[in-house]
């Protein structure tokens, strides 16, 4: 499989994490408004995340040529 097709879920794995960070510094301030904003964000790049995750697998899957058992 090649590393592109990691790429999507790579950067979403990222956002999500970065998003989360900005979450925790904000509830730190006392901001929580931004910080559930923040924390809604994180989740949605999670989310995202997940889903390109599956794509991939599935792509991976796909491409797995199919083994044969001998009896």
């Amino acid at each position: 499989m090649s590393h592109s097709q990691h790429d999507p879920a790579t950067e979403y794995h990222n956002l999500a994490a970065h998003a989360n960070q900005a979450a925790a510094t904000a509830h730190t301030k006392g901001d929580h408004l931004t910080a559930h904003e923040l924390s809604r964000k994180a989740h949605e790049y999670s989310t995202q995340a997940h889903q390109h995750s599956e794509k991939a697998a599935a792509q991976e899957h796909s491409m797995t040529p199919a083994t044969t058992t001998h009896h």
